[in-house]
């Protein structure tokens, strides 16, 4: 049985890690490298590093933070925010990335999942979307720019698009939840994982040693991403892991 992934993420704003409740209200936690070692510390499967509010101007800062970060650990690290073409991608592999989160650019150019994958593999594109429930509560929308455009694309359908086109793995945040430390949005992933394969990785809205379970129980996501939980120190990855394997749940401690 494959072990499941506990994965720390860092939201990193003008070269600060922040946090803040259904994606406003940033509050600055801390400096990226500290953490990030931190983390790798405790025994974290992966990192999750995304610019939160990447613009073009602040797009070298973030190549030298994915290198001083990608410098201090020694375990697969994702990064993500504003890349929009090959050689973004590109830049941040060469800086010491192992994978490519791609959101608000793959809607515009779905393109850049397929060329991506051709030329990285795979393995390299992590598809990241953040969906929010219809008012109807008849599915779920795509969202993009940091939760500000509603794009009016149905969830479903983008994930099965997206992993067509190449996507190895699926980010899945829920805005709905994010930030709000009542538990995953269960009902959103299980409707994900019923229509791919891919691993998935579920984020927003962990809250406690319970959502963690909760999440691999209903066998709704592979690996489990949180932030504030661990930057606040509430809880370390180490305690995730050890309450997981008690629980019976395949974890490498």
């Amino acid at each position: 049985m494959l072990t499941k992934r506990i994965i720390p993420c860092l939201d990193v704003k003008n070269g600060k890690v922040v946090k803040g409740i259904n994606f406003v209200g940033l509050k600055e936690v801390g400096d990226p490298v500290e953490l990030a070692q931190k983390y790798y510390e405790q025994g974290a499967d992966e990192l999750v590093f995304l610019d939160i509010t990447a613009t073009h101007e602040g797009r070298d800062t973030m190549v030298q933070v994915v290198e001083q970060v990608a410098s201090s650990i020694y375990m697969p690290f994702t990064v993500g925010g504003g890349l929009k073409t090959i050689e973004d991608i590109k830049r941040v592999l060469r800086a010491g990335a192992d994978k490519v989160s791609l959101n608000s650019a793959a809607v515009k150019n779905p393109d850049l999942i397929a060329q991506g994958a051709q030329i990285f593999g795979n393995q390299c594109i992590v598809l990241a979307i953040d969906a929010k429930a219809r008012d109807d509560q008849s599915g779920w929308n795509v969202v993009i720019h940091g939760g500000r455009i509603d794009t009016g694309m149905d969830l479903l359908e983008w994930v099965q698009k997206g992993v067509s086109l190449g996507a190895g793995e699926i980010l899945l945040t829920s805005m709905d939840t994010d930030g709000v430390k009542q538990g995953y949005d269960l009902k959103m992933l299980q409707a994900v994982r019923n229509i791919t394969n891919v691993p998935v990785i579920a984020s927003g809205g962990c809250g406690s040693l319970e959502h963690f379970a909760e999440v691999f129980e209903t066998d709704v996501a592979d690996a489990a991403l949180a932030a504030s939980l661990f930057h606040y120190d509430e809880l370390s990855v180490q305690d995730v892991k050890v309450y997981l394997q008690k629980k019976g749940i395949p974890v490498r401690l």
